[in-house]
């Protein structure tokens, strides 16, 4: 898909460059839940590390609950013995700390 965006020179368009006003609308769209990291940088033009740091100079978490969840199931997954575990009070519900302390 092609998409032709046509700016007023000020404020936008004579201070900012394409690559930069792609970055800025990627950024902002992956802020709102509409893009992957993954599409985020496809739209900017630029490789998922730069895109990431990008992300972070902005202060937008690139690091969400489903993320959290994700690793929790492979720890499980490749842990399955680790049965003393202590939960830890602000962890979301279902998430546990391994301590480490084995019978």
């Amino acid at each position: 898909m092609t998409l032709t965006l046509t700016l007023p020179d000020e404020p936008v368009g004579s201070r900012w460059t394409e690559a930069e006003l792609r970055l800025e609308l990627a950024c902002a769209m992956h802020a709102r839940g509409k893009l992957s990291k993954t599409a985020g940088a496809a739209l900017a033009g630029v490789d998922l590390f730069t895109f990431q740091e990008a992300l972070g100079e902005r202060d937008i978490s690139n690091y969400t609950v489903d993320d959290l969840h994700g690793e929790v199931a492979a720890l499980r997954e490749c842990f399955p013995l680790a049965t003393t575990v202590f939960s830890r009070p602000g962890l979301p519900s279902g998430v546990a700390v391994d301590h480490g302390l084995h019978a």
